[in-house]
């Protein structure tokens, strides 16, 4: 475990390694910061992200299973932060910040509530452990990055409060007319009418929509498996990673190896921020009233950070885009991006067709394709 990335447990005499004093951008989940005048505005944005460890004492899993995920759990808890930064900015924004003892929006107490360590909880370490296994994962099994997207995925179908859409872009290729089509499903509904015009004369036949499938856009959040080298991050990747963290739609980068995932969000000069999943607490039970104990959720503490070439390069980055300008605007800025002498952009392959390479290289590509 890297040097700066310590225990929550604060004592007088322990020393945290503080953040750095330094001139250069500090970029955390698309906003910038002024590391020498910012500092406390840093940290608040730091501790306001949910932090996901690992955890003992919970019941058992599958009813017989493990009670902690200690040594196996860390890629699972890194799938619920990133999913976690998603359900804040969908339910109380990006820009919403957490204070010990204050008393917290009901938004924000429903969001922890999902991913309580208890079996009925949308996204706990249960269900996403027993999803897993209809990939390949038996119980107390390591994930890696895209198998924990595929687990999220399959589980954000049953959660009807937030009502999200979770795309895994597989092959590195993100399809725009398909991610339109599964955030806009009466796109489908009024071509079977006979057109959008004609929707509303439909809604009381076979075409009839849930209230809740007539919305114009469900919120996407958009998970990109990648692999940037092989054993090794690929240098020609480093500029394009960062620049990741830079988009407003950011919701960070998962990464890494057995015994060593993290939840990457942020970076400054040649460093990754991240938030470390190694630390083992109690289980939390919701009190009577149906607050939550939420102290341990949230990382106290100048967070870890580490030197982007120690990156594993096996990793699934996060996108978040509550309407459909936000993801025009995501593709947008993808498109402006320019990386370095060896990426590529290639021309349109017919008249419909638009492709432009975001990752070019001999290890991987990804691409965004428009059809």
């Amino acid at each position: 475990m890297p040097t700066s990335c310590f225990s929550p447990v604060i004592s007088n005499t322990y020393k945290f390694e503080d953040f750095p004093e330094t001139s250069e951008p500090v970029w955390i989940l698309g906003k910038e910061y002024n590391a020498l005048t910012e500092r406390d505005e840093i940290l608040s944005d730091v501790t306001s992200r949910l932090w996901f460890t690992y955890r003992k004492n919970f019941p058992p899993i599958g009813g017989t299973g493990p009670t902690s995920d200690t040594g196996w759990g860390c890629m699972l808890r890194c799938g619920q932060m990133i999913l976690g930064e998603a359900l804040v900015c969908r339910h109380v924004g990006r820009d919403w910040r957490w204070a010990r003892g204050q008393k917290q929006r009901e938004e924000y107490i429903s969001i922890l509530n999902a991913f309580i360590d208890k079996k009925d909880s949308y996204y706990s370490i249960h269900q996403i452990a027993q999803m897993g296994v209809g990939e390949g994962k038996p119980i107390g099994q390591w994930y890696g990055p895209n198998t924990v997207a595929q687990v999220l995925k399959k589980l954000a179908v049953f959660d009807t409060w937030s009502r999200l859409v979770v795309h895994v872009a597989m092959d590195n290729t993100v399809v725009i007319e398909e991610i339109k089509r599964l955030c806009m499903p009466w796109l489908d509904a009024a071509g079977a009418c006979g057109g959008a015009g004609e929707l509303n004369g439909c809604l009381e036949g076979a075409c009839a929509l849930a209230e809740e499938e007539t919305a114009l856009w469900k919120p996407l959040v958009l998970l990109i498996p990648l692999r940037l080298g092989l054993s090794d991050i690929n240098e020609a990747y480093i500029e394009t990673l960062k620049q990741c963290f830079m988009l407003p739609q950011s919701l960070g980068v998962i990464g890494g190896k057995p015994n060593s995932a993290h939840y990457f969000i942020g970076y400054v000069g040649e460093e990754l921020i991240y938030l470390d999943p190694h630390t083992t607490q109690p289980a939390v039970d919701p009190c009577e009233d149906g607050q939550v104990p939420d102290e341990t959720y949230h990382c106290q503490h100048p967070p870890c950070r580490m030197h982007i070439c120690e990156l594993d390069p096996s990793i699934a980055a996060g996108f978040f885009c509550r309407t459909e300008d936000e993801f025009d605007d995501w593709c947008m800025r993808i498109r402006r991006v320019r990386f370095c002498e060896h990426c590529s952009f290639v021309a349109p392959l017919t008249h419909s067709d638009r492709l432009e390479r975001f990752f070019d290289s001999e290890d991987e590509e990804f691409e965004i394709l428009s059809l």
